[in-house]
């Protein structure tokens, strides 16, 4: 046909763009929704921002549980809003996904059918009230280690969204860490119960970072495209360092028999999390994960309504703006 490229032409053409790909990424710059980018890069960073919001959706359910339950007017108001933040979460990273040509409702599909994944930490139960301080200590405090470097990914609407909610995420961390306070505090009931909580969540907490660098497959590629800027092992190792001063101020126990300052390291040295149960969790047979998922299927099929119904008004809107038009 006249005009048309041939296949060497067309691959010269794909040639020049991944080279162009290579220096946005080898000059530390963004990429944007319409600059090109590899099939593999596209389809990696669909997976990690679909988990991601995955994860937020499916983490306001633990702490959702004490909403109801909560001891005051103060803590109920407290939980209705970290929850209501994440859910917010949830749907800048959805559209950050949809930037990347994913479809909101295919990724809630796969979420449902169990082909994406979220974060482990969310199929642990959240068993007292202490637990919900203790999500927004260490939980959080997890997830800020994990997301701070995320603003500065190379996919930019992914690395903007993360500034916002990082802010967000400080604020839920120090709040949790002023729960836990309040009730060490208290009677020796609550600070039994703070312990428990703490002793619950540790090691789910150490194993959201992901697996260890050598059992990660994605590390290295994600690092080379500066998705990721630092190692698994790494940002584990500087959650440990953050929060062993803070437990001490709060009074709790770590339940790590191996955790001590090594001082020619200049880091903690600690005990390896239970790897089997990672894995267990992750394929789907932790405490919590049919749970989850059911949860979160009835919700989506019980707002099916309220999707049809704000779709009929949007196809309204748009016949009586043609009309005038």
């Amino acid at each position: 046909m006249p005009g048309a490229a041939t296949v060497p032409e067309a691959g010269l053409a794909e040639a020049a763009l991944e080279q162009q790909f290579e220096r946005t990424i080898a000059r530390d710059q963004r990429v944007e929704p319409r600059d090109w980018v590899p099939d593999a890069y596209r389809a990696t960073m669909v997976r990690q921002i679909a988990q991601h919001a995955h994860s937020e959706i499916i983490g306001m359910q633990p702490e959702g549980t004490w909403i109801t339950r909560a001891p005051s007017l103060r803590r109920k108001a407290i939980l209705l809003a970290k929850v209501q933040d994440e859910a917010g979460h949830g749907l800048y990273l959805y559209s950050a996904c949809e930037t990347l040509g994913a479809d909101r409702a295919d990724l809630t599909g796969w979420l449902i059918s169990g082909r994406q994944k979220y974060s482990s930490i969310f199929n642990y139960p959240a068993l007292s009230f202490a637990d919900t301080g203790v999500i927004g200590w260490l939980v959080d405090g997890a997830a800020i280690c994990n997301q701070v470097p995320l603003c500065r990914c190379s996919y930019g609407p992914y690395a903007r969204a993360m500034i916002r909610i990082c802010k967000e995420e400080s604020f839920h961390q120090r709040q949790g860490y002023e729960q836990l306070m309040t009730m060490m505090n208290g009677t020796a009931a609550q600070q039994e119960m703070v312990q428990g909580a703490v002793d619950r969540w540790w090691w789910p907490s150490l194993m959201m970072f992901g697996p260890p660098d050598a059992a990660s497959p994605n590390t290295a590629q994600s690092m080379a495209w500066k998705i990721k800027r630092h190692t698994n092992d790494e940002l584990r190792q500087r959650f440990v360092d953050m929060t062993v001063p803070q437990a001490e101020a709060l009074g709790v126990r770590l339940p790590d028999p191996d955790l001590r300052w090594n001082p020619t390291r200049g880091h903690h040295d600690f005990g390896a999390p239970d790897w089997a149960e990672f894995r267990q969790v992750v394929g789907g047979n932790g405490p919590c994960n049919a749970q989850r998922v059911a949860h979160r299927k009835a919700a989506h099929e019980a707002g099916a309504w309220v999707r049809e119904a704000a779709a009929a008004h949007a196809a309204k809107q748009a016949a009586r703006d043609g009309a005038v038009a």
